[in-house]
């Protein structure tokens, strides 16, 4: 072998190496990336998808099953420190929100909520809704002795999905990032056959709380103590 093949080989083979190294960073950069231990958090990713800075969409929703949610405290309390029953109309007002699968407030308005109810509006045609609001009052009897507050439950609904975001130029080296969600929030009252429920609910006063019914203001009539 000559001195000059020689050296077109070792050319070539540098070439070799330098195309398959540069074909390398480009597939970096144009494939999608999952979030990763040694890359952007999942918060990090929806962040820039709040912002705006990456171009994002939530694709592939899916609804899970609706469930009933916890019942929860949406009234004031009525203390019955007489020695007959209290009955009493009382006001309330609930607000539920949704959650992430961090467990991070989806916000009502912003970004996100607004790419997963585009993304459910198209995929099932109806909308979706980070956050319902219902208030009203209900007539309720407390017994001597206890304590009445209004509880209220409901109806949730998880949706699944895949963030994608694209960057105008590579971030956290790539060009596109994808990250798994789960999504949790209110849904439409009778949805899959789950209705919202709104109940009174009592129990007995401590021994403190019956101990504070001897007070002036206190003996001897029902009062409501704000929550």
């Amino acid at each position: 072998m000559t001195h000059r093949n020689s050296r077109t080989i070792r050319y070539g083979s540098r070439l070799v190496a330098l195309s398959t190294a540069a074909l390398g960073l480009v597939a970096a950069m144009t494939i999608p990336a999952a979030a990763a231990d040694d890359g952007p958090t999942p918060q990090q990713i929806k962040a820039d998808c709040a912002s705006g800075e990456g171009k994002c969409s939530f694709n592939e929703p899916t609804l899970g099953k609706a469930y009933l949610g916890e019942f929860r405290q949406v009234s004031n309390s009525l203390y019955n420190c007489s020695t007959s029953d209290a009955t009493q109309s009382m006001g309330w007002a609930d607000t539920v929100g949704s959650t992430d699968s961090a467990g991070v407030s989806v916000t009502v308005g912003g970004k996100i909520a607004e790419l997963i109810d585009v993304s459910v509006t198209a995929t099932y045609s109806h909308t979706w809704s980070s956050s319902h609001t219902e208030n009203s009052s209900l007539n309720m009897t407390v017994k001597p002795g206890e304590v009445g507050w209004i509880s209220r439950a409901q109806v949730m609904q998880t949706v699944s999905g895949t963030w994608q975001t694209h960057y105008d130029s590579p971030k956290w080296g790539h060009y596109y990032w994808f990250v798994p969600d789960t999504v949790t929030g209110p849904a439409a009252n009778g949805t899959d056959g789950q209705s919202n429920a709104v109940t009174v609910k009592t129990r007995k006063m401590t021994d403190e709380e019956k101990a504070s019914c001897s007070s002036g203001a206190k003996q001897g009539r029902a009062f409501v103590v704000k929550r």
